[in-house]
């Protein structure tokens, strides 16, 4: 380059010619051969007291934060980059961080557990994408799995759900472990290590005289036959499957549990419906003599100007004359009711297909339009809502009798 200006190019042309950038062409033109050398910043290396220090920081005051070590070690008169920090406090990273992952199967005696767990999953209904969510559950002995399809999460599904899968089982185990959802576990104290739990549920496990458990913040690998069940249940019984409504998804799942009792399982290479049938069976406890109570909250709903209130996709109809009033809807396992001012002023067949209408005539009678109404063969949509075209013409003409006179 140099041999080139010395000739009379421009910077330009030796750069096209070179095939560099113009500016390394001027920096070369410009220092001579003070280019042709670059130096790298050494870098910057801890002692090996400043190294124990950094780890000793990371494990107390910065919190594992390399950030802070970083800061901490500055306002001690050690200066480093991150990077140097990170270099520094690796090995004790790993250690820590194989601390925290590696587990030890942990396994119940027959009749001990159930682990249960909420997943969800879009799944193609009629046609159409709906969220469902899928209550899992699994007998950590016999391995044996229970799932049940819902279109929330509420308390009152979790409590269905487990009562559901207890009689599913033919029997309650000894303690129920499920994460720390909000319709199980009110406060998780990590640190002083106490769980307290919803009140509904605490009562419904007293009811079927079970023992809740909870495992730990972050620690969703302690009820890790349950994770796996959740997974299973939409690898294996949904992948890719559609179906015409949630009924016949229903109906699919009790097939398809079925199945997955009779399969090898893979850790303990038995197959769950036979380990559970020799062992796990007479450990359960047996059932409440009588059917308990599973759902017990009221939702508060405002009623739409089509007299119709929505409870997870279904729209249950209610008195016209509540339009716009707010009312309480309780849903029942067979039933919903819904209550104004503390009077049950509408009762309904509940309904799990999503996006369902469910209506009682009686509550839109006296309505000038009434909704939904087909028009019977032969006949104009102005006389089914009570006109007919010699109405509208007789109208006409008084006005313009009146009009003339």
């Amino acid at each position: 380059m140099r041999v080139l200006a010395e000739a009379g190019w421009g910077v330009k042309r030796i750069a096209r010619e070179v095939g560099v950038a113009r500016n390394t062409v001027r920096r070369y033109l410009r220092v001579g051969e003070a280019a042709d050398k670059q130096v790298r910043p050494k870098a910057r290396q801890l002692t090996t007291d400043e190294q124990h220090r950094a780890v000793e920081l990371w494990d107390t005051a910065a919190e594992g934060n390399a950030v802070v070590v970083k800061a901490l070690l500055e306002r001690e008169g050690v200066e480093a980059s991150v990077r140097t920090v990170q270099r520094a406090v690796e090995e004790r990273r790993r250690q820590v961080h194989a601390t925290q992952v590696a587990t030890v199967r942990f396994e119940t005696a027959p009749g001990k557990q159930m682990q249960v767990d909420f997943g969800e999953k879009k799944v193609r209904l009629g046609g159409e994408l709906v969220k469902v969510f899928l209550l899992v559950a699994v007998l950590s002995f016999s391995r044996r799995l229970f799932v049940r399809a819902f279109l929330n999460q509420r308390g009152d599904d979790w409590r269905e759900g487990v009562a559901a899968a207890f009689m599913h089982f033919g029997g309650v185990p000894q303690e129920v472990l499920g994460d720390n959802a909000r319709p199980l576990v009110e406060e998780h104290n990590r640190q002083a290590g106490t769980v307290r739990f919803h009140p509904a549920w605490v009562a419904f496990c007293r009811d079927w005289d079970v023992t809740p458990k909870a495992c730990g913040p972050y620690r969703a690998r302690t009820k890790g036959k349950t994770e796996s069940g959740v997974k299973y249940v939409k690898r294996n019984a949904l992948a890719g499957r559609e179906f015409e409504s949630f009924g016949a998804l229903e109906a699919h799942l009790v097939e398809w549990m079925a199945e997955a009792d009779e399969r090898v399982h893979g850790t303990t290479h038995a197959r769950p419906l036979e380990r559970f049938e020799r062992e796990e069976k007479a450990a359960l406890r047996p059932l409440p003599a009588r059917p308990l109570p599973r759902r017990q909250q009221r939702l508060r709903r405002k009623v739409a100007n089509d007299a119709l209130v929505d409870v997870d996709t279904v729209r249950y109809s209610v008195p016209h004359r509540l339009v716009r009033e707010s009312v309480e809807v309780e849903v029942g396992e067979q039933q919903v009711r819904v209550f104004y001012a503390g009077k049950q002023v509408a009762t309904h067949a509940r309904s799990k297909e999503p996006h369902a209408r469910i209506v009682d005539p009686a509550h839109w009678k006296g309505l000038w339009r009434e909704h939904a109404v087909e028009p019977v063969e032969g006949t104009s949509k102005l006389a089914v809502l009570g006109r007919s075209l010699e109405d509208y013409a007789d109208v006409v003409e008084q006005a313009a009798k009146r009009g003339a006179a």
